[in-house]
């Protein structure tokens, strides 16, 4: 996302946690050096009002999480902790220093209260969360919309909205417990793929997909204002829902060599939706966006793109192919 906005010309002030890998593109890519960045907890109040006070951002993307189901299990009130007061320590810094922006508040399609139905949710359907994760993001939701009506009204100087996805895959992801980094740790030593739910159905989607619907928002409020200054969907096309099992085969095809996957045998220990869907009717009617990449190139490009970045000789090498896929996706969408 920051490498897009850099190369749309903007100025990008990032803050985030320290990395906790140096796997992963912010530091192999060295994105640090390209932007202003401060390595700073959302949780911290104050030094949030200080940046919001000071840069003045014309708009703000916050995908900002605890991001992780399990983790959830592991430490909730952590959880709860950044994902609802981290967003509404965004918020009102933003309110405080009172500059006209967009805000796009990315929460998480896990946000609907999921019925385990062979239907596809819609923005308006309710909140809801099994897991201390899932109901996080509802609130998340719930902070957001309350902020709106009570300090961002129609026609005043901020707009806000929230963003959707479904799971997103794509290179340099390298979090614990996710099926695609857990897949690249497996493959890269010879160890099979441990895959728990591996009939779960879910809406993968590549990163680069959520991320230029973020971009369209944000673009839309900046344009629009209050008439886009709510809740939307940014998911694959239907076709795209595939079982967890699914994803797994096509991982290993595209791997090579002596990937392979087995079940988990303890894989009913947590909760875990077994069937999501998203309705991204609205998005491609009233913003104009629509997936570019099917299942199969999604998944083709994601362990490419994992090969790719892992023999890179240097940032350089890395920022190239980060630029070349982002090109890509925009020659197709």
């Amino acid at each position: 996302m920051a490498l897009w906005l850099r190369q749309l010309g903007a100025e990008v002030f990032g803050v985030g946690l320290a990395p906790e890998t140096r796997e992963g593109p912010f530091v192999r890519a060295d994105v640090s050096s390209l932007i202003r960045h401060e390595t700073v907890d959302i949780r911290d109040a104050a030094r949030m009002e200080e940046i919001a006070r000071n840069f003045k951002p014309d708009v703000v993307f916050h995908l900002a999480a605890q991001a992780l189901v399990r983790q959830s299990y592991v430490d909730p009130v952590e959880t709860f902790d950044t994902n609802v007061r981290g967003t509404a320590n965004i918020l009102n810094a933003l309110r405080l220093a009172g500059n006209p922006c967009a805000v796009v508040v990315v929460t998480s399609d896990k946000c609907y209260k999921n019925r385990e139905e062979d239907v596809a949710y819609r923005e308006n359907d309710p909140m809801g969360g099994h897991d201390p994760y899932s109901a996080s993001k509802g609130c998340e939701e719930l902070v957001a919309a309350s902020f709106r009506s009570a300090f961002f009204a129609p026609g005043g100087e901020i707009q806000l909205a929230t963003a959707r996805a479904g799971n997103v895959i794509g290179p340099g992801d390298w979090a614990a417990d996710r099926i695609v980094p857990d897949a690249i740790r497996a493959f890269r030593t010879g160890k099979p793929l441990s895959v728990r739910n591996p009939r779960a159905v879910r809406p993968w989607q590549h990163v680069l997909e959520p991320l230029g619907g973020y971009l369209r928002l944000g673009q839309a409020l900046l344009e629009q204002g209050a008439a886009v200054a709510e809740a939307w969907n940014f998911g694959p096309d239907p076709s795209s829902a595939r079982d967890v099992g699914t994803l797994a085969d096509q991982l290993v095809a595209a791997w090579g060599a002596e990937a392979a996957w087995q079940a988990e045998p303890d894989s009913a220990k947590l909760h875990e939706a077994h069937l999501l869907q998203l309705n991204i009717e609205k998005a491609l009617a009233r913003l104009n966006w629509q997936p570019a990449w099917n299942f199969e190139t999604t998944v083709r490009r994601t362990t490419e793109g994992y090969q790719a970045m892992l023999g890179a000789a240097d940032a350089e090498a890395v920022r190239q192919f980060m630029r070349d896929e982002i090109r890509a996706y925009e020659s197709e969408n």
